[in-house]
């Protein structure tokens, strides 16, 4: 597992889309099917700890917004865009399945020829790994510094979940659990600008550790994708998910502070990718954490994907909640199951 000692975030950007959807504006879409199954008011607010998620206008691809964000975290950091040598997409969204989805961002932001661009596909996980494979080639000093941008467009998803929900007349209370995440997922997009360390420069987050872990043994858990021309779906063991997701961040945790000494109590902020509030209850208490610590964007953001523990740290830092003396973890954990957790030490 790595430690890191050169390489600082220096400068972050965000997007959020300009359209709130609220659980009860998409109950009162699904009042067939509330009303076949009798279903009470307020069950999806009530099981997810969601009450609102952020959608874009309708057309938007994953570039565009990722284009937005990375050109924030550039000029948030006084950086030119013919300065960036890496650039790494990692949504779960893509415009298309060829050429890859950071071309459009590259060509987009304005980056050199020069710049080594590329996708990378973890599910929710995508850009943390991002993370890390910058941060190795800055480590091993390939790369001066480089963006990691992600942008997710639930969209699809919903509107398919919907819209199939309301018309398949064999739907039980029980079949329709499989079909309950999707209709957490939220829309955002962000980007993080990289470097090597100069003492040169003001102190910024360092990136210090690193661990992660892999269950593949229930890759079958959070399925998805195209099912037909503009129909995207997915279909997710939520109760299955959360036990065996929670066991390998757990995993994950004793591999982190064992390698990192930190413990519970030197940690002052978690970033999460945040997919329920009682995911993030029984999170906490099985890994022996401090849920006061866990910054939460759950409840007005909704589950963005990938998008999701990097934002939440953007906003921390942009709302002082963590600051310089303050060490923070993002962890996230992706369908696969795959899960992460990074160390960032702001002293």
């Amino acid at each position: 597992m790595p430690h890191f000692s050169r390489v600082g975030f220096h400068s972050f950007g965000y997007e959020l889309p300009p359209h709130i959807l609220t659980s009860e504006a998409i109950e009162q879409r699904l009042a067939p099917l509330y009303r076949r199954l009798k279903l009470p008011e307020g069950r999806l607010e009530m099981m997810s700890g969601i009450k609102e998620r952020r959608l874009w206008r309708s057309g938007t691809k994953p570039s565009e917004v990722a284009i937005r964000a990375g050109r924030k975290a550039l000029a948030a950091g006084g950086v030119e865009a013919d300065q960036v040598q890496c650039l790494f997409f990692t949504s779960v969204s893509r415009d298309m399945m060829e050429p890859a989805t950071a071309s459009f961002v590259h060509h987009g932001l304005g980056l050199p020829n020069d710049c080594l661009v590329f996708d990378i596909s973890n599910a929710c996980l995508g850009f943390l790994d991002g993370i890390v494979m910058l941060a190795n080639m800055i480590e091993l000093g390939q790369v001066d510094n480089g963006l990691v941008v992600s942008g997710e467009t639930a969209e699809g998803l919903l509107e398919s979940t919907i819209s199939v929900l309301n018309e398949d007349q064999s739907l039980t209370r029980k079949s329709i659990k499989t079909a309950f995440a999707s209709l957490t997922i939220g829309s955002g997009a962000v980007g993080f600008y990289l470097c090597r360390l100069d003492p040169a420069r003001p102190v910024v987050p360092r990136l210090a550790y690193g661990a992660w872990k892999a269950n593949t043994a229930h890759v079958d858990l959070c399925q998805g994708g195209q099912t037909g021309e503009a129909v995207t779906l997915m279909a997710t063991d939520s109760e299955e998910l959360m036990i065996q997701g929670i066991e390998t961040a757990h995993q994950t945790w004793l591999s982190f502070s064992a390698i990192s000494g930190w413990q519970a109590d030197d940690i002052d902020c978690f970033f999460c990718h945040q997919v329920g509030s009682a995911h993030s209850r029984m999170l906490f208490t099985q890994l022996g954490l401090d849920p006061l610590r866990n910054f939460a964007t759950l409840s007005h953001l909704g589950n963005v994907g990938s998008v999701s523990a990097p934002i939440t740290m953007a906003l921390a830092m942009e709302q002082g909640v963590f600051r310089r003396g303050g060490k923070g973890a993002l962890l996230g954990i992706g369908s696969g199951i795959n899960c992460m957790m990074l160390g960032v030490d702001w002293s």
